[in-house]
């Protein structure tokens, strides 16, 4: 049912799901492993989707941390909110600094990202990366994945530690970005 729903929005905006199928346990595993889960005390999920990441946020985050879920997509956006109703729902990751302060986080310690940046215009990209720095702790990490390279300039323009994995078993193969904040 989860891969029906994903094709059939995907079939109606590619612009804005970015995909033709879920994400895959693979690469949700790729996502989630750089989280140290024993220290992380604020987490945030950027177009979350079906909840591919989602399940794996759920399952190894402490009680202590405050996850909040981003998703524009309403249908997808509700059925994470039934699933997981320990998280925070909301619909628009451009509000995501304002967000956190409704709940009293300084700074996310991870943000995770499924944004399919690629297809958003320079703009978007731009206003959206604004948000990820001033959402980050000051140690903080991002971490996106992508499939392709063509990030890899704009991120290495906002982070100075970047490092880069590869996800073959996944529709379509990944590159997985963690992207350290310094300052």
């Amino acid at each position: 049912m989860e891969k029906l729903l994903f094709l059939s929005k995907f079939i109606r905006s590619p612009r804005t799901i970015g995909s033709i199928a879920p994400s895959s346990r693979f690469l949700a595993r790729a996502m989630t492993q750089p989280v140290q889960w024993e220290t992380a005390r604020n987490i945030a999920e950027l177009g979350a989707g079906t909840g591919s990441f989602t399940r794996y946020i759920s399952r190894l985050k402490t009680p202590e941390c405050q996850a909040l879920i981003f998703e524009q997509d309403s249908t997808m956006r509700n059925a994470l909110a039934a699933d997981y109703p320990e998280m925070h729902h909301y619909p628009n990751a451009r509000t995501m600094s304002h967000t956190m302060r409704l709940h009293k986080i300084n700074g996310f310690d991870y943000i995770l990202s499924g944004l399919p940046f690629m297809n958003f215009p320079q703009e978007l990209r731009d206003e959206l990366m604004d948000e990820v720095e001033r959402s980050l702790a000051p140690s903080g990490t991002f971490i996106a994945f992508q499939y392709s390279l063509q990030m890899k300039k704009q991120l290495a323009q906002r982070f100075d530690d970047i490092r880069i994995t590869f996800v073959p078993l996944n529709i379509f193969p990944a590159f997985v970005y963690i992207c350290k904040k310094t300052i």
